[in-house]
């Protein structure tokens, strides 16, 4: 029992694992493994969910949250509202950490106003502002991350690459929720308190995390000072870090690193990238998701603009496409057991509409 809840808790990891010992079998171990790994990007992703998880313990975000949606008097409003709130964590918390930490905060709303009939059109809308939310943001999906710092992207070239597909994706997931029946709605807070002192600690902690992605401060700083903060003010932070997406990416950047030394596979990615890297990488991500794909397609290609843009747009379609996704439907069962298939329709009828739309938008700029 314990061991099937371990496989089905981490299943990317397993998989991604799976994945890396298959080409172990064609690309023995040697010296060349240790330069497969990218510890920029992991200790960039370990500083930031590692505050992200402190904030969280001290309930700054569903605080947050509940106060602003309580600004909002309607259904509409409150949707878009969460909606919202999705689109700015991701940007500023990653996309997995923003659903993890606002797809409750949907449920709640919704259970606690007799308003559950919206919750799958609410939970397909959240999962899609944080997976195209965070693509503006260098730290708003991990595999921007990990583009950011194996191409060396300057930020506001990096943002200015984002921002079409972004506003082009605000607009089209506002436009779904402004079809919501407008309901009165009475939404309440709950009894948590606010606790100034660690949330000030933690925010500052953030804002050097933040300063370490953007590289206004040397790695070692955040790798240092946040672990060490942390070990004194909330060990348990630490613990709830997902090391298991960490591990992830270590078993997906050995496979992308065995891929690109075998001949054929290197000749056929590199023949896709140069016909369309668009095209190509977003089509990628909705068989073996868009962390892997951006590792692997990185190998073959030196056109990280289109890549950037493929492998955020190819977030949207398949429930794999994206491990945002997975924690999406996720929840929802966790909540209701038996919508899988109404889920998974409404799902894939929004996701693979918005791919089409955004590869069409993009093909065209």
């Amino acid at each position: 029992m314990h061991l099937k809840a371990f496989a089905k808790h981490n299943a990317v990891m397993l998989a991604s694992l799976a994945a890396a010992a298959i080409t172990v079998i064609f690309v023995p171990v040697d010296s060349s493994y240790a330069g497969y790994l990218d510890y920029k990007t992991l200790i960039c992703l370990f500083c930031v969910l590692a505050v992200v998880c402190a904030l969280r313990d001290v309930n700054f975000f569903f605080i947050l949250a509940c106060r602003i949606v309580r600004v909002f008097k309607t259904s509409r409003m409150c949707i878009l509202a969460l909606v919202y709130i999705s689109f700015l964590g991701s940007m500023l918390i990653t996309n997995d950490t923003a659903l993890l930490t606002f797809l409750p905060l949907g449920y709640y709303v919704l259970s606690s106003t007799g308003k559950k009939k919206y919750l799958p059109f609410t939970f397909i809308m959240q999962n899609m502002a944080a997976n195209l939310g965070g693509m503006l943001t260098p730290f708003g999906n991990p595999q921007n991350l990990y583009l950011y710092t194996k191409f060396n992207i300057p930020t506001a070239e990096f943002m200015g690459i984002m921002l079409p597909p972004f506003l082009v994706s605000m607009l089209l997931i506002t436009a779904c929720c402004l079809f919501v029946k407008s309901e009165p709605l009475t939404v309440t807070e709950g009894k948590m308190q606010f606790k100034p002192r660690p949330t000030l600690l933690y925010l500052a902690l953030f804002v050097l995390a933040v300063a370490v992605v953007l590289r206004a401060l040397p790695l070692w700083v955040g790798l240092v000072i946040i672990p060490a903060v942390l070990l004194v003010s909330d060990r348990h932070a630490l613990q709830a870090v997902d090391y298991s997406l960490l591990l992830t990416f270590v078993f997906f950047f050995v496979f992308a690193g065995n891929m690109a030394r075998i001949d054929a596979v290197r000749d056929f990615f590199s023949m896709l990238m140069e016909k369309n890297t668009l095209l190509y990488s977003a089509l990628s991500c909705q068989m073996i998701s868009n962390v892997p794909a951006a590792i692997l397609l990185s190998q073959f290609t030196q056109n990280y603009a289109e890549l950037l843009r493929g492998v955020n747009i190819g977030g949207a379609g398949t429930l794999i496409a994206s491990l945002a996704s997975l924690i999406t439907f996720s929840e929802y069962m966790r909540h209701e057991p038996k919508g899988a298939k109404r889920f998974i329709i409404e799902f894939s009828v929004f996701n693979f509409a918005f791919l089409a739309v955004l590869l069409v938008i993009m093909s065209l700029i």
